[in-house]
């Protein structure tokens, strides 16, 4: 009887044992994936409001800098996010917004809720999609040198942008009674679209008739004869001002392309788009303007605004 106890009891304690183990392999894997839904759901945490060195913050204020997002210990005022260490007033609350990188898989170092930030009153036309399908066309952009440069030049170029546009809420000019101004008959090709077809349109207000048959061109378009590509096309619209960005100089030097990655500052950026105007004190106030605009940016990316930011 007990020999039969014995062998009874075995088998029972090796199927009992079994089961367990069976169990143990159906529930791992979901413990393991509970835990790795749990992670991504942190890793994507929203980024608070960006933190602006000039605001006033009490215990318990939230903030974003640098793709990271702090809380207030204490009221504060001028102290930068992650620099304060763990005694200091921030206190690190971890990545948001994809930890600093961008989470398009264009690459874009400004992602769509940093984007959506800058531009909250921004015209439907202006899409976050139709900039970045636009990008395809100049590789270099915010594409070239370090990833504060990257970041410091696309910054410049929607902050100039915001100017241009009231905050891209414009997309064509608003002050009508110029549009026949922009037609140099001068030129062999004429104005074929009309004389007042050439007024200002999209992200850098394009104009003139010989812009838009120098544009077109390079991006492979008839814009001098359809000049209304620009107010249709969010892509179209957006290569327009990334073209003037990385090819034309204006009343410039140099590029704003160039001003950027060959550190010479965003005031360089403002004499290469309206130089003539508004630079060497012909209107401190709008260049004020585009640098204000300029360092909100470099606040939202996390990046130093860097020098000469004047013109």
């Amino acid at each position: 009887m007990s020999r039969t106890r014995i062998s009874a009891t075995k088998p029972s304690r090796t199927i009992a044992s079994l089961a367990a183990a069976a169990l143990l392999a159906v529930l791992l894997p979901l413990f393991a994936t509970g835990t790795a839904v749990a992670a991504g759901v942190a890793a994507a945490a929203s980024c608070a409001a960006a933190w602006n060195s000039g605001a006033v913050y009490t215990q318990g204020a939230a903030v974003s800098h640098g793709g990271r997002n702090y809380q207030a210990k204490w009221w504060t005022q001028g102290e930068t996010p992650g620099t304060t260490g763990s005694w200091g007033v921030w206190a690190d609350q971890g990545t948001c917004g994809g930890g600093g990188q961008n989470p398009d898989p264009s690459g874009f170092v400004v992602s769509e809720s940093q984007f959506n930030q800058m531009f909250p009153n921004r015209n439907s036309f202006y899409t976050y999609a139709g900039l970045v399908d636009a990008l395809k066309a100049f590789p270099a952009f915010a594409n070239s040198g370090s990833d504060t440069v990257k970041r410091q030049e696309a910054a410049a170029f929607l902050a100039n942008v915001n100017h241009e546009t009231g905050g891209l809420r414009y997309v064509v000019e608003q002050n009508t009674a110029n549009y026949p101004h922009y037609c140099d008959a001068a030129q062999p090709y004429g104005c074929p679209a009309g004389q007042a077809a050439y007024y200002g349109r999209g992200p850098i207000q394009l104009s003139w008739n010989f812009n838009y048959k120098a544009a077109g061109e390079a991006l492979g378009l008839d814009l001098l004869r359809n000049p209304y590509l620009v107010e249709q096309n969010p892509s179209v619209a957006w290569r327009t001002g990334l073209w003037y960005w990385t090819t034309q100089t204006g009343p410039g030097t140099m590029t704003p392309h160039q001003a950027i990655v060959n550190g010479h500052g965003f005031g360089e950026t403002i004499r290469s788009i309206n130089g003539y105007l508004e630079c060497d004190g012909r209107n401190p106030a709008q260049v004020q303007s585009r640098i204000n605009s300029y360092q909100n940016f470099t606040r939202i990316l996390g990046v130093d605004p860097g020098s000469n930011l004047s013109c």
